[in-house]
């Protein structure tokens, strides 16, 4: 990014993906605010280490009023968000017929509605300031058919067509909206894969290895910095060649 410290909002950044971009921008001198439903001992040393420049609190994005609540805390604390990275997410897995209501109503609130509340809020001030960046963490599986994701699948090729009708909304005023869409990463979200899962992916991806965070984190920076300006309305992979 740019030498000016701006204000980084980032859903779900307490673990795993959403830890690695909260720790990215505070690396590089930004203010960052980030929530997720539980507290974890990183949070914890930010905490200690950011004082002035970070801030989190203990919700969930399903939660319209404290979802409101915590963009105006951040607003005061730390300034106008200028960058969203929409990270939030959760994946539900089995197949359609054995699916229930509760596991999709889980996804869709969450993955979807949450996404778009969050966006509707912090574009608001985007659009006075003229300038903005929202990222969406996506995934593949919204780009391929994948057994038992289905309902995940949909939620994330959504959010995809969300990322280009909101660029044509928001691009006349400086606001860029981009989608990142990992492949497999090393990280909590695919612990659940055994040994020979994780080979069968490796042997598929011409990378011949997992990505990391840090390969997202990086093309996140970079949507959201100076140099991404005449970027928007993308959908990025970042899974070593697996999609192509």
């Amino acid at each position: 990014m740019d030498a000016q410290s701006r204000t980084v909002l980032v859903s779900g950044g307490s673990k795993g993906l959403g830890a690695a971009l909260v720790a990215y921008f505070l690396s590089r001198g930004h203010k960052v605010a980030t929530f997720s439903r539980s507290v974890t001992e990183q949070v914890e040393n930010w905490r200690a280490e950011y004082p002035d420049h970070f801030f989190y609190d203990s919700l969930s994005l399903t939660d319209k009023a404290a979802v409101k609540g915590f963009v105006d805390q951040v607003q005061g604390l730390l300034g106008d968000t200028e960058v969203l990275v929409n990270n939030a997410g959760i994946a539900r897995s089995g197949l359609l017929p054995m699916f229930n209501d509760k596991d999709v109503d889980t996804v869709i609130d969450l993955n979807l509605k949450g996404t778009f509340q969050i966006s509707r809020l912090v574009s608001r001030p985007m659009l006075s300031l003229g300038w903005g960046r929202i990222i969406n963490i996506s995934s593949i599986v919204g780009l391929s058919g994948y057994r038992g994701l289905s309902v995940y699948g949909a939620s994330k090729a959504a959010l995809d067509g969300f990322t280009r009708a909101l660029a044509r909304e928001l691009g006349p005023r400086n606001i860029t909206v981009n989608s990142v869409a990992p492949g497999f990463l090393s990280t909590e979200m695919n612990e659940e894969l055994d040994a020979r899962q994780i080979s069968q992916i490796v042997k598929r991806t011409p990378m011949g290895r997992l990505g990391n965070t840090g390969d997202v984190a990086e093309l996140v920076g970079f949507l959201a910095s100076p140099a991404a300006d005449f970027i928007t309305g993308q959908v990025i992979p970042v899974d070593g060649g697996i999609t192509s």
